[in-house]
C-alpha cells in the first residue's frame, strides 16, 4: 500500500501559489493510517523514546498515535496563549508568513529522549523552532519525524544536525 495515494493536492490553499498536501484521506482510512504509523515507528529502529513532541495542529494526529505506540509521553506545541501553564516560545518563518509555538516549561526534563513529529517538513522553520524549544529544556532529540518532506524547499538544511525521517518525499 502506497500511503502517497492517500495524500491529495489542493491548489491555492491557504493562499494563491501554495500547493497544499491534504492528509485527510490518510486519516479517514484505517488501513492507510495504520500502515503510515508503522512506517514512522519502524524508522526509529527500536530507539527508546521518552516524549513525542507534536506541533499544532496536524502534528497532533500521528504524534499522539506515535506516543501511544512507543509508550511515551505526548507534548503538544501550541500557538501563542493556548496553553494554561508557564510556557517557553519560539518564532519561525513559514513559506507563507511567520508564527510562533509554545510549550509548557515542565513538558521536557533534562535528558529526556525526544521524538519530534509534524506532518510536513517544508522550509524547516517550524521544525527548527521545535528543536530549539526541546533543546532549551534539556531534551535529547532522537529524530525529527514527518509524514512528508517537500525536499525542493530545502527545509532539511535548517535541522541537519538531527536525524530526519519522512515517510513520503516530494
Amino acid at each position: 500500500m502506497k500511503i502517497e495515494n492517500y495524500v491529495r493536492d489542493i491548489q491555492g490553499f491557504p493562499k494563491e501559489g501554495i500547493l497544499f498536501k491534504d492528509i485527510t484521506p490518510l486519516l479517514i482510512n484505517p488501513e492507510a493510517r495504520t500502515n503510515c504509523l508503522q512506517i514512522l515507528v519502524d524508522s526509529l529502529k527500536g530507539q527508546k523514546i521518552d516524549k513525542v513532541v507534536g506541533a499544532e495542529s496536524r502534528g497532533f494526529f500521528f504524534g499522539m498515535l506515535l506516543a501511544q505506540e512507543l509508550n511515551a509521553g505526548f507534548v503538544p506545541l501550541r500557538k501563542p496563549k493556548k496553553l494554561p501553564f508557564e510556557t517557553i516560545s519560539a518564532s519561525y518563518e513559514l513559506e507563507y508568513g511567520s508564527d510562533s509555538l509554545e510549550m509548557h516549561t515542565d513538558a521536557i526534563q533534562k535528558g529526556d529522549r525526544v521524538l519530534i513529529h509534524d506532518d510536513v517538513l517544508a522550509t524547516g522553520g517550524t521544525a527548527k523552532a521545535v528543536c530549539e524549544l526541546v533543546e532549551k529544556l534539556g531534551g535529547e532529540i532522537v529524530q525529527c519525524n514527518f509524514l512528508m518532506e517537500l525536499s525542493f524547499l530545502n527545509g532539511r538544511e535548517k535541522i541537519k544536525n538531527n536525524p530526519i525521517f519522512a515517510a513520503i518525499t516530494y
